[in-house]
């Protein structure tokens, strides 16, 4: 029996986590890009020597740990430096996530949370794709009260993503959450039994 193969993505602060969490209480097996991300580029990996040899020792913490603030801050300011970051760490957390997905045996919903899901042109790996979609405002607002970014800062990674428009022509399915925590539960439980049906559907 074939899982349902779904990408779940959204831009920076739209609570794509959120609703990967809610998915995975339901019995979805849930892929995180981010997590696996971090892991390739953990200490004494391969990825992060690559990393290290490609921006500098400066990147690297005291105790030899990736330093993401300092990181973040080269490559958000210079798209060929994101660039390069990012044919050294996607390869590697593609051949990971395959991995993964391997190993999740018969779970009928397979989740794959993948932030740059249309940056990187991924949709045609999905059987689905559900986007979580918030007004740029919304998003603003959020990275402003609960991450604590400056409106420039936050501005910047918004626009290191990919448009909410380029997002939303790839959806299949699209999850509101421009409301509160209590309407995105009822989302995403309407979300899970949709995804059960489809999954249903595609395997006949």
């Amino acid at each position: 029996m074939r899982a349902l193969k779904v990408g779940l993505t959204g831009g920076i602060g739209a609570g794509k986590s959120e609703v990967a969490r809610r998915l995975a209480s339901y019995g979805a097996v849930v892929i995180d890009a981010d997590a696996v991300a971090r892991e390739v580029v953990a200490p004494g990996t391969p990825g992060l020597a690559e990393v290290a040899q490609a921006f500098g020792p400066d990147v690297l913490g005291p105790d030899g740990s990736l330093d993401r603030d300092r990181l973040g801050k080269l490559v958000f300011a210079d798209e060929s430096l994101r660039m390069k970051l990012n044919s050294i760490v996607h390869p590697r957390v593609a051949e990971r996530m395959v991995e993964l997905e391997r190993r999740a045996g018969e779970a009928p919903v397979i989740v794959h949370d993948v932030p740059l899901l249309a940056e990187n042109h991924l949709a045609d790996r999905f059987d689905e794709i559900v986007v979580v979609d918030v007004p740029p405002r919304v998003q603003m607002e959020r990275l402003v009260r609960e991450r604590g970014m400056s409106r420039a800062q936050a501005q910047a990674r918004m626009r290191a993503q990919a448009s909410r428009e380029e997002r939303l022509a790839i959806a299949t399915i699209v999850v509101d959450n421009s409301g509160s925590l209590a309407e995105l539960d009822r989302e995403a439980g309407e979300l899970w039994s949709e995804l059960r049906r489809r999954g249903r559907t595609a395997r006949g």
